[in-house]
């Protein structure tokens, strides 16, 4: 794995990084305030938030349709960078991400049989649907996982080859779920699930995924060390008294926890997983303690700028986040690719 980089001088820098990071996401998230459809003062945004509300539309657009959207997107955002961060660990190779191992998209096909299938009735947004994704999800991974890992092994070529079948395979049963399911409005979500998109956010249907992923980090945060212990390979894990699958199995099924109740609040959202832990790696080294909420801050900040984008470079026609996203993920994961599969000298 090419994640051991060499931690710099943390003291000093890492406050200055957070310090720098949130206030790029507090800034994202006022952009994403103030830009749109219709364009709202600064001034006048603060003063909303402030409860200071001048009178006209301003405060409906502002706390009923922005807000939460923002606040969405920089969840999602934050836990896609953590959970890419931690089973880049997991599986010692710097190319995981929930994405790309098929953990998005099959939360993607569990939470659309959910809704097809109408299991849970009237709750099915806020339980069963979320309960669906993590079913979805976790079956994904473990199916990757056991296909990647050969002879105790498991090279990057084999765990592209893995996730990238099991993804497909995953979204064209989602695909020809919701085609067969005959409403047009399934339609119209192949786009949300395929695509991501945070347009659906709403008040009510924020306070899991927000609360799923300070759990879950707050969580990650105690694993730290084991996660650090990762990194210097199976056997020095071993020696160092970490029961190696036990740890696996249970951060897995956290992972796919987090994913699935994201995805099925944003859709399958690509590559931030990927590109965040790469990038903030370069900042405050490689271990997990330090590394985790910078990831889960540049990982806000990155969607909230993403969404932004995709609801504004087309002027009235909004472009599912996803896009955006894999539009700057996928340059950088063929880049990443070609440079691990030549560091490792093989293919698979």
């Amino acid at each position: 794995m090419t994640c051991e980089t060499a931690a710099p001088p943390r003291r000093l820098r890492y406050p200055l990084v957070l310090t720098v990071l949130l206030a790029a996401l507090l800034a994202a998230g006022l952009a994403g305030l103030v830009l749109g459809s219709v364009t709202i003062p600064p001034g006048d945004v603060l003063r909303i938030l402030t409860g200071d509300a001048p009178p006209g539309p301003y405060p409906t657009i502002v706390l009923d349709v922005r807000l939460p959207r923002v606040l969405l997107g920089a969840v999602v955002g934050a836990g896609l960078a953590v959970i890419g961060t931690v089973l880049q660990a997991l599986v010692r190779n710097p190319l995981a991400d929930p994405f790309l191992l098929g953990a998005s998209s099959g939360a993607s096909t569990g939470a659309v049989m959910v809704v097809v299938l109408g299991v849970g009735g009237g709750v099915a947004t806020t339980v069963s649907m979320p309960l669906g994704a993590f079913a979805g999800s976790l079956a994904a991974l473990i199916a990757v996982y056991a296909m990647a890992r050969r002879g105790g092994t498991m090279t990057t070529g084999r765990l592209v080859l893995a996730g990238v079948a099991v993804q497909y395979i995953l979204s064209a049963l989602t695909s020809l779920v919701l085609v067969t399911a005959a409403e047009a409005e399934h339609l119209r979500a192949i786009m949300f699930w395929t695509l991501g998109g945070l347009g659906q956010a709403r008040w009510n249907t924020l306070w899991l995924p927000a609360a799923v992923l300070l759990a879950g980090l707050a969580l990650l945060l105690t694993l730290a060390r084991p996660l650090d212990l990762l990194l210097v390979g199976e056997e020095g894990a071993t020696a160092l008294g970490l029961d190696t699958g036990r740890f696996r199995a249970a951060v897995f099924v956290l992972a796919s926890l987090v994913t699935g109740v994201l995805v099925a609040a944003s859709g399958s959202i690509g590559f931030v997983g990927l590109m965040v832990p790469h990038a903030v790696r370069m900042l405050v080294g490689a271990s997990h303690r330090a590394l985790l909420p910078v990831a889960a801050l540049a990982g806000a900040a990155f969607v909230v700028l993403a969404d932004l984008l995709a609801r504004t470079v087309a002027g009235s026609q909004e472009i599912p986040v996803g896009v955006v996203t894999a539009l700057a993920g996928g340059p950088f994961f063929l880049w990443l690719l070609r440079r691990t599969t030549r560091t490792e000298g093989i293919t698979g």
